[in-house]
């Protein structure tokens, strides 16, 4: 569990429920969708791959960080970071080209309206995974940064003008309805466990590494601060016989 988390019952249920709006097993289904729909237009084929290609490549990032803390303890503990924000990340990498592509065929102002509402959505969802204690502010900045620039490189990709048709209205109706009710009705995401497991078995250990394993790892030590220590507990040498002198002999 993490060093932050909350009970529950002190965290309040918008909250609760926004931060359920960045699951990965909400989103993705919700883009593989309309990434399906762009693809079978030969004009959007290009958006559709360059889409699938950053988000990808995003969430491949945000697991490889996951992995390298939980299996091996890589983190930085000065910035309390043990891996990007998954809900930070996916949020900010499929929310903003939803709204792109729910305003298909619209006017170019309100498209802009959309993406960037679609982008200030993600921005409360990275800052909810504090509200419930699961993440650092690093760790969600990271998220939300990275699924950003997924979301823009899809985002510059040029439409000739016959591809702006819009969707059938049932489609961007259905996703609508799925962000709305999915957040109240889904089973609890096990994206998590599944990353704890592949941890474990990549790295050959028994138990992940937590959070407080980060911030008990010791710290390195300036040169000059350990010569100064080693100094101090280094034993004084022990004092030189005196020389006797006395009367000579006869």
């Amino acid at each position: 569990m993490s060093l932050f988390s909350l009970s529950s019952a002190s965290v309040a249920p918008f909250w609760q429920l926004l931060t359920r709006l960045g699951e990965i097993q909400i989103l993705l289904p919700l883009a593989l969708l309309s990434a399906l729909w762009l693809w079978r237009r030969s004009a959007q084929t290009e958006v559709a791959k360059r889409w699938m290609l950053a988000l990808g490549l995003a969430m491949a990032l945000t697991a490889a960080s996951k992995l390298a803390f939980f299996g091996w303890g890589w983190g930085i503990a000065a910035w309390d970071f043990t891996g990007i924000s998954g809900h930070a990340m996916a949020s900010a990498a499929i929310l903003p080209r939803l709204a792109w592509f729910a305003l298909m065929g619209q006017a170019t102002r309100l498209r802009y309206w959309g993406v960037g509402l679609g982008f200030g959505l993600a921005a409360m969802i990275a800052y909810s995974r504090l509200k419930v204690g699961a993440h650092s502010p690093a760790e969600s900045i990271a998220g939300f940064l990275i699924g950003s620039v997924a979301s823009l490189l899809s985002l510059r990709v040029s439409q000739p003008a016959k591809a702006r048709a819009a969707p059938p209205l049932w489609l961007p109706v259905g996703m609508l309805a799925a962000l709305l009710l999915l957040p109240l009705a889904a089973p609890k995401s096990r994206s998590h466990d599944w990353v704890l497991q592949l941890s474990m078995q990549l790295s050959g250990r028994a138990q992940p590494f937590l959070r407080g394993d980060l911030q008990r790892q010791p710290q390195a030590v300036p040169l000059s601060a350990a010569s100064s220590s080693l100094a101090r507990r280094r034993p004084a040498p022990a004092p030189k016989a005196a020389a006797v002198w006395g009367p000579a002999l006869p």
